[in-house]
């Protein structure tokens, strides 16, 4: 299985800008810690950060028929981005929305979400362990739909 982790605008400056919000870890922990996982679980992994709108809705998009499913922070995009909501859509891959912060707690314009309705699940405010997170419910999302698969092909009627 192939996971793509898909990081929006200004998750690079991760451990540096407001620190009280974000934490300390930089991104490239973040990811570090990601692989690791990944490693012990047998998934593939790949990653993407971009502050660009059509570079993400474009990795979005390159995703289609290449990975099993996406893990994304849209960051500031989650509240205006009607182009990412439309490629996660488009692509109807298992979709798990990550926020470092707890966005429903912040200010008024963070609670708007354009992407969670079209997103398999969401997590929220559990800091970077969320990443953690939304792994372990990727590979579970992963499996069951798996195991929907076999069990319709075990259901299919045999060619006599």
């Amino acid at each position: 299985m192939k996971i793509a982790v898909i990081q929006g605008p200004n998750l690079n400056m991760l451990g540096v800008r407001e620190q009280q919000i974000y934490g300390s870890m930089k991104l490239e922990q973040i990811h570090a810690q990601m692989r690791d996982f990944a490693a012990q679980s047998g998934l593939e992994i790949e990653f993407f950060q971009s502050n660009l709108e059509g570079e993400i809705v474009d990795k979005i998009q390159e995703c289609y028929g290449d990975v099993n499913g996406i893990i994304i922070n849209a960051a500031a995009y989650t509240h205006t981005s009607i182009a990412i909501r439309d490629a996660i859509s488009a692509v109807n891959l298992p979709t798990v929305e990550v926020h470092i912060s707890n966005i429903n707690r912040r200010e008024e314009f963070r609670k708007q979400n354009m992407i969670a309705p079209v997103c398999t699940s969401s997590i929220v405010g559990f800091g970077p362990f969320g990443y953690h997170l939304a792994m372990v419910g990727m590979i579970q999302i992963l499996n069951e739909i798996k195991a929907v698969q076999e069990m319709q092909k075990q259901q299919a009627p045999q060619a006599e």
